[in-house]
């Protein structure tokens, strides 16, 4: 019988297979999920992971840990209360670029500006993937989808600015066009003291792909490839090789902005037990 491997302990196996199509990202980010947690000697017990609705709002379902699959939009705000009360557990959230920045685009800034100790792993494939390929928030200007037969003619975030102006202490974006950089980034992530985010770039093939003559993941990889550069090459880059891009890699980090938690507990509950006692 083979041995099994550690980060395997992480993999609720029952529930498989999966609802994911083939040669979609969202099965490596899985795997990759599991094997920092493994990296890092989180105990399943210890890790709660939390999604809302969509392609990504699925994978919950397949970590053997704490885990809690949410109304639409609103996982970050299930995973405040989860932190709050448990402020020593490891609590993740898996959202969809439609999840998290449509309906739960509130949500997101305000996570970001307390900067709570919620790690987002934010799955941007461009699209409302599982309700049939509507525009989302993040469908590239032009693109055709379910709800823009003529072509997107909408502006679309660019969601690492959007974090940066809500003061998010932790923002780094990788691509499924590199996945042997992802598992670096996310322990990165893990591993920050405060709201970690991390958007990454992934295909849907099937829905977005499909409308846009890229009906391969291959396909799809190379237009991620097109529209990104590494932050590590962005010194010999000219501008006009950027223009357009998204900068790959680390974007914000701030090691001097206290964890919400640790002030909630340490500073504010304190301080409001002193004022009691004065009345």
């Amino acid at each position: 019988m083979r041995e099994k491997k550690d980060y395997e302990k992480y993999i609720r196996y029952g529930y498989f297979p999966t609802t994911l199509c083939p040669g979609c990202a969202d099965g490596f980010i899985i795997k990759t999920i599991a094997i920092v947690l493994s990296e890092m000697g989180i105990d399943p017990n210890d890790a709660a992971i939390v999604s809302g609705i969509g392609c990504s709002g699925r994978m919950s379902n397949y970590f053997n840990t704490c885990s809690l699959h949410t109304t639409h939009g609103r996982a970050l705000t299930f995973a405040t209360g989860i932190k709050l009360s448990c402020p020593d557990k490891t609590v993740i959230v898996i959202s969809g670029d439609g999840d998290s920045c449509a309906i739960g685009g509130n949500h997101l800034i305000h996570a970001a500006r307390r900067n709570i100790g919620i790690k987002l792993i934010l799955v941007n494939n461009g699209i409302y993937g599982m309700t049939g390929g509507q525009l989302s928030p993040t469908t590239p200007p032009g693109f055709y989808t379910e709800t823009s037969t003529y072509g997107n003619y909408e502006p679309n975030f660019d969601i690492a600015e959007l974090l940066k102006g809500a003061g998010a202490s932790f923002v780094a974006r990788e691509s499924a066009s590199r996945l042997p950089k992802i598992k670096g980034v996310m322990r990165q992530a893990f591993e920050h003291d405060g709201f970690a985010a991390l958007e990454l770039l992934c295909n849907c093939h099937v829905n977005l792909g499909s409308r846009n003559k890229m009906r391969s993941p291959m396909e799809m990889m190379d237009y991620l490839k097109k529209i990104t550069y590494p932050l590590e090459d962005a010194g010999k880059m000219q501008d006009d090789e950027k223009k357009g891009k998204l900068p790959l890699g680390i974007l914000v980090r701030k090691n001097d902005v206290p964890e919400y938690t640790d002030m909630y507990f340490n500073t504010l509950v304190p301080a409001a037990k002193d004022a009691a006692k004065r009345r």
